[in-house]
């Protein structure tokens, strides 16, 4: 009960970084993160530090500032559990331990200065914490370094750091990308993590990486606006590195999608990606929302806590806050697995989990006007902060919702139905038109699902209807069981008993 009770509790990550100083309140320490505020201020300590070896005054005086301001909003918020960090620049200007003290009475708490190995393995963990089952290289891109780490079944390799941060990277070379080039190859030549990527996934962490994605999703007119777990094809994300390193980023279309004071960085950024490519030759490039301050909340889970599983977690708060029934998604579930069962269907493991967490978002919608709940389905799904999902996973989440209220053979959601496998497709159809039945079986209310079974026995899709229940049998629960039947290729049946006197 206390930890239930301590779970409630906000708390918020202050990460004083080499290029922004952050601060991100969270509704409590889950294993499924919800955001409830997140703010940040650039004010660019790390300019500079490889050359002057101090922090500017003038940054200084803007993180102090800004310091101050997260001390009051967390007051506002009533926030008491709250951690802050310091990383690459504070950690190499000589300067920075006077900083750090006036940073510390600023925010008014204990600043933990990471060393480049424990940001590494935070980054790590945030990774471990936001993507399901990840193996390969993280790559952390600050302002001041860059962190890799190897992951391979959930374990952590020894992390290295490299002064290939994008501010770093640009006073060393003097504002020269040929020169920044020539000082990123060498240092990733002798990066270990990278000698064992090749045809693994490299995991992008960090503002700059995310702002150049974002560019690449723009110009390929993507479905989703989600960054996180968005996946670059190594051959596509060498070739856009290259034209970022060669052009202008104020010429680039789509530019003011990225913050004018990331867009001096872009270039540098490109170069340090294409560099790892270069040497590594991943199979693709998969962008993390998750870093070092999801990491630090990770670590601080029990064992169980953290074994659960994201996803299913956000679902299943997202169906208590929204659905009209919480825990109608659970007699879903079930009924589900009887039928897919009885089918003869093969499902992975991955496919049993998408479709567990479909059916608690099936009914999110509900409050919207019957002829927008398909559209409203669409919004909250495929751009809810969901983590451990890919973006064919996220589409069939918000394909099955779709479908439910609009039809199986409906064209809604075309957009993200190009994200999606042939199979993934066909199973959110079928997915689709048996929560259909079940929802006009049972008006979302729990306890009726397991008193009526949804079965295929020998050739045919049967739905069994209690003596009780039997009155709940029409022609309009027939024709979505035929539709049903359809997709199966099985004829459907309602078997009921006639109900007595």
């Amino acid at each position: 009960m206390a930890e239930t009770a301590a779970a409630q509790r906000p708390v918020a990550i202050v990460d004083i970084g080499s290029n922004s100083v952050r601060l991100v309140a969270y509704s409590g320490l889950e294993r499924a993160l919800t955001p409830i505020f997140n703010e940040k201020a650039m004010c660019g300590l790390g300019r500079g530090v490889v050359t002057t070896g101090r922090l500017p005054e003038d940054a200084i005086r803007k993180a102090l500032a800004a310091l101050r301001r997260f001390r009051a909003l967390c007051e506002i918020m009533e926030i008491a559990d709250i951690e802050v960090i310091a990383t690459a620049a504070a950690r190499d200007a000589v300067n920075g331990a006077a900083f750090l003290a006036a940073a510390r009475e600023a925010i008014g708490r204990e600043i933990s200065l990471l060393s480049g190995r424990r940001e590494a393995e935070l980054s790590a963990l945030g990774v471990i914490s936001a993507i399901h089952e990840p193996d390969g290289v993280v790559g952390d891109l600050g302002g001041g370094s860059l962190e890799l780490i190897d992951l391979h079944a959930g374990k952590m390799g020894e992390g290295v750091t490299l002064p290939l941060g994008g501010l770093a990277l640009m006073d060393a070379a003097s504002r020269s990308t040929r020169q920044a080039a020539r000082i990123a190859r060498k240092a990733i030549d002798d990066a270990a993590p990278l000698h064992r990527l090749k045809g693994r996934a490299f995991y992008a962490v960090g503002g700059t990486w995310r702002a150049l994605a974002r560019l690449h999703m723009r110009q390929r007119n993507y479905p989703l606006d989600m960054m996180h777990n968005y996946r670059i094809p190594t051959s596509d994300a060498a070739e856009f590195a290259s034209l970022l390193e060669r052009v202008d980023s104020e010429a680039l279309a789509d530019i003011a999608a990225v913050s004018a004071a990331r867009r001096p960085l872009l270039a540098y950024g490109a170069i340090v990606l294409d560099e790892v490519i270069r040497k590594a030759r991943p199979k693709e490039i998969v962008i993390s929302a998750a870093g070092v301050r999801e990491g630090l909340l990770y670590e601080r889970l029990s064992p169980a806590e953290r074994a659960a599983d994201p996803l299913v977690a956000a679902a299943r708060e997202l169906e208590r806050a929204m659905a009209r029934a919480p825990g109608y998604g659970d007699d879903l579930i079930a009924w589900t697995d009887a039928l897919v069962a009885s089918s003869g269907f093969q499902e992975s493991e991955e496919e049993a989990r998408l479709r567990h967490t479909a059916c608690f978002l099936s009914d999110v919608s509900w409050r919207a006007h019957p002829d927008y709940r398909a559209n409203q389905a669409m919004n909250v799904i495929a751009n809810s902060a969901f983590v451990a999902v890919d973006h064919p996973g996220r589409a069939f989440l918000a394909l099955v919702a779709v479908l439910r209220h609009a039809g199986p053979d409906s064209e809604g959601a075309l957009p993200v139905r190009g994200l999606m496998s042939p199979r993934l497709l066909e199973r959110a159809r079928v997915l689709s038109a048996a929560l259909r039945v079940a929802y006009l079986l049972t008006a979302a209310m729990p306890g009726l699902l397991p008193r009526t079974p949804l079965v295929v026995k020998e050739g045919c899709l049967v739905l069994s209807l209690p003596e009780e229940l039997a009155d709940l049998a029409s022609e309009r629960l027939a024709s979505r069981s035929k539709a049903l039947g359809r997709l199966i290729g099985a004829e459907a049946v309602i078997e009921t008993a006639a109900p007595v006197g």
